[in-house]
């Protein structure tokens, strides 16, 4: 037998196992923490007290449109750079702000956990840094809340609806918790919702002719129209002597109206306040309007939540982040 030549073999395989067991401890990453639209900015005191934290605040503390109320993009705790150690570091969304000797904004992915989106600002000035922060934050503030936005729709599947009523009808799936209820059903209108506290969260689905929203410059009070005639037919409100109750757009404000894309799919999205037409009730909605030519239909997917004297960002998030998982079938 030629020792030789095993023993050699033998060193080789425990070298290779040895290597591939360094790499994979190399690789490995804690699972980053945090609440959902949480914020960690680490910055020196002085910065976050003075212009420099202004101007933070402006861009990553600014109000979301379509609320019933002023609530910040992000919930956001500061701490000093001495502090951002340890478990700190395993924060999902990170903002580092700091004086250095270049001037840059980047933004890096999974640095000391995974999922982990860390935005760096970093200036030779305060001029500089908020400079950098103008120029950043837009596409750092869209990074994070991808990241938000799949941790949503991850913890979706701890517990799914399954339900198939969206299927039968619409030909479509959503991602669904399992909280989430089936009220009301039409031939072509399905509402599923869930009771919160003080309130409800919403979700109805219906189709509208393929050449609907055809005039562009009718656009929202084509939206509006359409919310209202559905409100009027399927969603009523409280019984009131002597009164008809039931949704519609809230008529002081039309609804912000931007352009998107939904399982691959050119979309409109729309966000405002729905009110009760004789009663007062109101909140805020999320609409799609979603090209799905395949079966010459516009598909609506909407988001409502009814939270009196409650903040509903989180509630209105998850409505999004549900919308977003639809699958056509």
């Amino acid at each position: 037998m030629n020792y030789m030549k095993y023993f050699g073999t033998l060193f080789l395989s425990l070298f290779i196992l040895i290597s591939c067991n360094d790499k994979n401890k190399k690789a490995y990453k804690p699972v980053s923490v945090g609440a959902i639209n949480s914020l960690a900015v680490v910055m020196d005191n002085k910065l976050w007290e003075g212009k420099v934290g202004d101007k933070v605040r402006e861009h990553f503390a600014a109000p979301i449109v379509g609320l019933t109320w002023n609530e910040p993009q992000f919930s956001i705790e500061h701490m000093p750079p001495q502090v951002f150690t340890g478990m700190t570091r395993h924060r999902r969304s990170v903002l580092y702000v700091s004086l250095d000797s270049l001037g840059l904004a980047h933004i890096k992915t999974d640095l000391y956990a995974t999922p982990q989106k860390v935005g760096v600002i970093k200036g030779r000035t305060e001029e500089e840094l908020m400079q950098n922060l103008d120029a950043g934050a837009d596409e750092i503030i869209a990074s994070f809340k991808s990241t938000e936005m799949k941790e949503a729709q991850k913890r979706f599947l701890r517990s799914l609806n399954k339900d198939t009523i969206l299927q039968s009808k619409f030909n479509i799936s959503l991602r669904l918790p399992s909280i989430y209820k089936v009220g009301k059903e039409e031939d072509n209108f399905v509402w599923i919702d869930r009771e919160i506290p003080k309130g409800t969260m919403n979700i109805i689905v219906y189709s509208m002719p393929w050449d609907s929203f055809e005039n562009d410059s009718t656009f929202v009070k084509d939206i509006v129209k359409m919310r209202d005639s559905i409100g009027k037919k399927y969603i009523p409100g409280p019984d009131i002597p002597n009164k008809t109750t039931f949704m519609v757009t809230e008529k002081a404000f039309a609804p912000y109206v931007f352009p998107a894309e939904i399982s691959g799919k050119k979309a409109a999205e729309a966000r405002g306040i729905w009110e009760i037409q004789n009663y007062p009730m109101a909140g805020p909605f999320l609409t799609y309007i979603i090209n799905d030519k395949t079966n010459n239909r516009k598909l609506i997917l909407e988001g409502f939540t009814f939270a009196p004297a409650t903040n509903k960002r989180d509630y209105m998030f998850e409505l999004e982040a549900i919308l977003r998982t639809v699958q056509f079938n």
